[in-house]
């Protein structure tokens, strides 16, 4: 894949921004005067580790093109769908189901994305494998918790699997005026949906004292939604340049994104919470499990995808 000029302005941009953002981080420690505003600023410099290795990962697989990149989240899914199913248990009359849930249904699904099959990688999750896993598992013989155990695994594909492919799938868009150049929105979209979730967080730990939904997820507050939600909204904007939107459209796609990766998280928080955990695992250091940070991009890719290939194409 060509690094263009605007691609390349972009990276060097995220790394300008992880570059500060670590000065400031390292000298606020050392200025910290109590626990509590030790914990953040830790928290923050864990999760500013984290996404060094996130952003250098992300952007060799970008440079290495389309294959690379579909390689890459094909595998953020396996990891995730395996934490999801971890967290919710099965049982022995589920192995199969899972052999081919792992190893058959998601490489498949995953090299139609590759292949640009719209037709095929659409319908190929929420119809054939939908009814496949409980006509495999019903082969097997037991009958408990079957409906349950079933739903589970569903569940986990539909949204570890299906929604996050929907993220590389925005290369295969045939946008006029655009060609060749779908790294650059793939490469906003995903930095919205992260950046969303880290300003959300500051600002509710800065400001925040109204809880959204103190039960499933007590650090999500209004003034963090409101506060991190306008912040991205102004970034997602001043990036439009880099996007086939205009300013005014890519402030809607902004909101959009922001809205369904803040509803994403709180969804997979109330999973979460019934499972007794705080993080889906501990593959990402200062990050919890790779799950913990793709909850809010699988519910905003494929709604962004579809509303993109619908307004653009």
């Amino acid at each position: 894949m060509n690094l263009d000029h605007e691609l390349a302005c972009l990276i060097t941009g995220v790394v300008g921004i992880l570059i500060v953002a670590s000065i400031i981080t390292r000298i606020l420690l050392k200025r910290a005067r109590n626990d509590g505003a030790r914990m953040t600023l830790e928290n923050v410099a864990a999760r500013t580790r984290a996404w060094w290795g996130m952003v250098i990962i992300f952007t060799l697989a970008i440079l290495l093109g389309t294959t690379g990149t579909v390689i890459l989240f094909g595998l953020l899914s396996f990891m995730a769908l395996r934490e999801f199913i971890t967290l919710t248990p099965t049982r022995p009359g589920d192995h199969r189901t899972l052999f081919w849930v792992f190893f058959i249904i998601t490489p498949l699904h995953y090299w139609y994305v590759l292949d640009e099959w719209y037709g095929m990688y659409s319908i190929f999750i929420p119809v054939y494998a939908f009814l496949f896993v409980p006509m495999r598992s019903a082969l097997a013989g037991d009958c408990e918790h079957f409906l349950e155990r079933s739903a589970k695994i569903q569940w986990g594909l539909l949204i570890c699997v299906y929604s996050v492919s929907h993220a590389p799938a925005l290369l295969s868009l045939q946008i006029p005026g655009y060609l060749g150049e779908n790294a650059k929105l793939l490469f906003w979209f995903v930095i919205i949906v992260e950046i969303s979730d880290v300003l959300q967080y500051v600002w509710g730990k800065t400001c925040g004292k109204h809880k959204v939904a103190p039960k499933v997820s007590p650090n999500k507050t209004w003034e963090g939604l409101i506060g991190g939600g306008l912040s991205t909204v102004a970034i997602g904007t001043a990036l439009w340049w880099v996007t086939p939107f205009s300013p005014l459209q890519a402030a809607g796609m902004t909101v959009l994104v922001v809205l369904l990766g803040f509803l994403g998280g709180l969804v997979m928080s109330a999973i979460k919470r019934d499972r007794g955990v705080k993080d889906w695992g501990h593959a990402i250091a200062g990050h919890g499990g790779v799950m913990d940070r793709l909850d809010s991009l699988s519910f905003a890719a494929p709604i962004f995808f579809h509303v993109t290939r619908y307004a653009l194409t």
